[in-house]
């Protein structure tokens, strides 16, 4: 439903964004499907970007006038960056350079995040080689690009044509069609039988089955954000334990202030040096966020939807 509220004012130590795009993540709609509401009305998405119209007490006028981008807008809050305009604390609105788009802009609180975290608990990535997979989706597309910088040897799965030429165009050096081909075997062979140094993984309900066939180093870390099966995932613990496996879970909305800050860090640098390919999928105004839902949900979109403020 698309309706009017009060334009909200920003409260002390707040900022108010005049909102010009908003993300649609896969998890956006996961909260909407199953998640239980969280206030009478909700404005859904944790994404977006726009422009400081108003401060509130404690914030520096200096701040109105700056392009921003949002992360965390509809977490444990009930007003999201699906709207116009939006009020949160003055630090989930981070600068945006001037050469990078409102839409790029959108796509980052969670996907670029999701990556840049990813690969701090990986480890050193230099001369090692790595798998993530889901390499041609929107996370792992930021996660490859990252890791090819960080001197990494990226074999990524795709399940299409579509986002092989993606995963491609970001550097991954290997691409497996998780559709068509023995994933485990390809991996073995690709890293003549030795497995590879560390997983990113986007679905920890597939890609634990495929620890004891060998594909992960002993000391290896896999590292996940996702999982399509939420609960009751079996692993085999004795392969687990012979090969000293690191399982290392976290979820982006909740990270520690100490890991929040290094990685806004790192991707405001990354975006000052424009060193990110940021990849639009699809476009939808406002008005049409329910075909914007239901295109996240098909998941036949290659890269980020994302909704203009008309």
């Amino acid at each position: 439903m698309v309706g009017e509220v009060p334009d909200p004012r920003p409260g002390e130590g707040e900022v108010r964004v005049k909102l010009f795009t908003s993300g649609v993540n896969p998890s956006d709609v996961k909260s909407r499907t199953s998640r239980p509401m969280e206030a009478e009305k909700v404005i859904p998405h944790s994404d977006g970007a726009g422009v400081i119209d108003m401060v509130g007490r404690g914030v520096s006028d200096a701040r109105i006038g700056e392009r921003v981008w949002i992360w965390n807008g509809q977490w444990k809050r009930p007003l999201g960056t699906a709207c116009e305009l939006i009020a949160l604390p003055q630090d989930q609105a981070v600068g945006l350079p001037d050469h990078v788009s409102f839409e790029a802009g959108a796509c980052l609180g969670i996907p670029a995040l999701t990556a840049i975290q990813a690969l701090r608990l990986a480890g050193p990535l230099d001369g090692r080689t790595i798998l993530v997979t889901g390499a041609g989706n929107n996370v792992g597309n930021y996660i490859t690009q990252l890791a090819a910088m960080q001197g990494a040897h990226v074999i990524g799965t795709v399940g299409s044509a579509m986002r092989l030429s993606l995963a491609k165009k970001c550097g991954a050096h290997d691409l497996i069609h998780y559709k068509t081909e023995r994933i485990a075997q390809r991996i073995l062979d690709l890293t003549q039988g030795v497995g590879v140094d560390a997983v990113l993984d986007m679905d920890f309900s597939s890609t634990s089955k495929l620890l004891e066939k060998g594909i992960l180093k002993p000391h290896g870390h896999m590292v996940v954000y996702g999982s399509n099966v939420a609960i009751d995932v079996p692993v085999n613990y004795r392969s687990l334990l012979r090969s000293s496996i690191n399982l290392k879970f976290f979820l982006i909305y909740d990270l520690v202030d100490q890991d929040r800050k290094i990685g806004l860090e790192q991707l405001s640098g990354l975006l000052r040096a424009n060193s990110l390919h940021h990849e639009i999928g699809a476009r939808f105004t406002l008005e049409e966020i329910a075909s914007a839902h239901e295109a996240v949900e098909s998941g036949q979109v290659v890269g980020n939807v994302v909704l203009t403020m008309s």
